[in-house]
C-alpha cells in the first residue's frame, strides 16, 4: 500500500475523465459547421436526454468496482469472474430494456422539455439512432467498474481514448465528409460506443479463457445475486438524489433570471472539473479499501483512506488555488456576454471552495463504495439533499444567488459529515 500505487489507479482514470467535455466539445463544434442553430440544438437536447437515462444506470460501475475488489482481495478468482459476467447481463439487459421502452420515455422527455419543431425532430432522429447502441455503454458501465476494482485503469484510460478518439474521426467524416448532418453524429457515437465495450471486453479477455465466467450456478447463485440488486439499488438512489439537487440548482438559478443562469451553466463547469480530478482518487480508495476488506485487514482499509486522502487532498487545494486565481480569465473564455461574466466573476469565490469543500464527500463516498455500504450512502444522501433543499428555501429569497451556492458548497459538508460519522461502524464491522 504505497503512494505510488494509489496513482497508479488514480491518474489513468483523471486522464479518461479529461476526454469526455472534449467529446462534447467536437459535437459541437462539428453540427455548428452546418451552419444553422436547429442541429446544435438538437445534438445538445438529445444528448442531455439519453444522458440522463443512461445515468440511471452508472450504479453498475461502482458497486461493480466494490463487489469485485472485496472478491479480488479474499482471493475468490471464481467470485471475480462471476460479477464481470452478471455485470454483461445486466447491462445488456438494461440496454435492451431502454430501446423497448424508447417511445414514451422520450415522449416524456419532451413533455417536460418542450422545444421547437424542428429541433425535436432532430433530436427524436439522432437519439433513435443512438439508442441502440443503449446496451453497450451500460455494459460498458460494468467492465469499466471491473477493469478499475483489478487495478487496470490503464486499461480504462486506453479503451475511454481509443473510443472517444474513433468518435470524434467519424464526427468529422460522417457530418462533414459526407454531410450526413445530425444522423452523422448519432452513428458517430453508436459506432464508437460498440467499439468501445468490444476494447472493454478484450482487456477481460483472460476471464474468459478460464471457466467461472459461464458457471451458471455461480454466476446464477442467489445470494450473490441478491446482494449485487441491493447494492446496486440504494446506489441508484443515491445517485438519483444527487442529481435532483443538481437539477434543482439549474432550476432554482432560472428563477433568478437568465443573465444569472447562464452564469451558474459557466461555473458549474468548474464543479464538473472537480469532479473529474477527484473520482480519480475515489476509485482508488474504492478499489484498495474493497480489496482490504476482502483480506479482513483493518490496518490495510485505513491506510488506503489515507494515503487516498492526501492525495485528493492535494488536488483539491491546488484546484481550488487554480480557480482563485484563473477563474476570471477562464469565464471570459467562456462567455461572451460581459454581464455574464460580470455576474459568474461576482460567484466565483463558491466554486473556488468548491473543490477543498467537496474533496471529503468523494473521498468518504469512495470508502463506503469499497466496503459496499450502499444503504449508508443512500440514507445520508437523502439527509443532504433535504438540508440543501430546506437551506435553499430559507437562503435564497434573501440573498439570492448567494444563498443557492451557500446551500450548494454546504450540501457537500452535509454529505461528508453524516458519512464520517458511520465510518466507525464500517470499520468495526467490515473486517470483523
Amino acid at each position: 500500500m504505497t503512494h505510488a500505487r494509489v496513482l497508479r489507479i488514480a491518474v489513468p482514470i483523471v486522464l479518461s475523465n479529461s476526454t469526455v467535455p472534449l467529446l462534447g466539445v467536437v459535437d459541437t463544434a462539428v453540427v455548428g459547421q452546418m451552419g444553422a442553430a436547429a442541429p446544435i440544438g438538437a445534438v445538445g437536447i438529445g444528448a442531455i436526454i439519453l444522458s440522463s437515462l443512461y445515468w440511471l444506470f452508472a450504479f453498475l460501475r461502482m458497486g461493480t468496482i466494490g463487489l469485485a475488489s472485496q472478491a479480488k482481495g479474499a482471493g475468490d478468482t471464481a467470485e471475480e469472474h462471476a460479477i464481470l459476467s452478471r455485470c454483461l447481463m445486466i447491462g445488456l439487459a438494461g440496454g435492451a430494456l431502454l430501446i423497448v421502452v424508447q417511445l414514451p420515455l422520450f415522449a416524456a422527455a419532451f413533455w417536460m422539455s418542450p422545444a421547437s419543431a424542428e429541433v425535436e425532430s432532430l433530436a427524436r432522429d439522432y437519439m433513435a439512432i443512438r439508442i441502440w447502441s443503449a446496451p453497450a455503454l451500460i455494459a460498458l458501465y460494468g467492465v469499466t467498474g471491473w477493469l478499475i476494482a483489478e487495478e487496470r485503469t490503464g486499461a480504462v484510460l486506453a479503451q475511454q481514448l481509443v473510443m472517444n478518439g474513433l468518435n470524434i474521426v467519424l464526427n468529422i467524416w460522417f457530418v462533414i465528409g459526407l454531410s450526413w448532418g445530425v444522423a452523422g453524429v448519432a452513428w458517430a457515437t453508436f459506432i464508437a460506443e460498440w467499439a468501445g465495450l468490444l476494447i472493454g471486453l478484450w482487456f477481460c479477455r483472460g476471464v474468459f479463457a478460464a471457466p467461472h465466467w459461464r458457471d451458471k450456478v455461480k454466476v446464477f447463485a442467489r445470494a450473490p445475486l441478491m446482494r449485487m440488486a441491493l447494492i446496486n439499488r440504494d446506489i441508484m438512489l443515491r445517485s438519483f438524489l444527487i442529481q435532483v439537487i443538481f437539477v434543482s440548482f439549474l432550476f432554482f438559478s432560472g428563477d433568478l433570471g437568465d443573465v444569472t443562469l447562464a452564469a451558474n451553466q459557466v461555473l458549474m463547469q468548474f464543479v464538473f472539473v472537480t469532479s473529474y480530478a477527484l473520482d480519480g482518487f475515489a476509485h482508488a480508495v474504492e478499489t484498495l479499501v474493497g480489496q482490504a476488506i476482502g483480506q479482513k485487514n483493518r490496518a490495510r482499509l485505513r491506510q488506503a483512506a489515507i494515503l487516498g486522502c492526501i492525495w485528493a487532498v492535494l488536488v483539491a487545494v491546488a484546484l481550488s488555488i487554480a480557480f482563485a486565481v484563473t477563474g476570471v480569465s477562464i469565464i471570459a473564455i467562456m462567455a461572451t456576454s460581459e454581464e455574464v461574466r460580470a455576474v459568474a466573476g461576482a460567484y466565483l469565490v463558491y466554486v473556488a471552495l468548491t473543490p477543498v469543500c467537496a474533496v471529503w464527500s468523494f473521498m468518504i463516498d469512495g470508502i463506503f463504495v469499497g466496503a459496499t455500504r450502499a444503504r449508508d450512502m443512500r440514507d445520508t444522501m437523502a439527509i443532504s439533499a433535504v438540508i440543501y433543499l430546506i437551506l435553499t428555501g430559507l437562503l435564497l429569497p434573501s440573498f439570492g444567488n448567494h444563498g443557492l451556492w451557500l446551500a450548494l458548497v454546504i450540501s457537500f459538508l452535509v454529505r461528508a459529515v453524516t458519512l464520517g460519522m458511520r465510518y466507525p461502524d464500517l470499520e468495526k464491522t467490515a473486517v470483523s
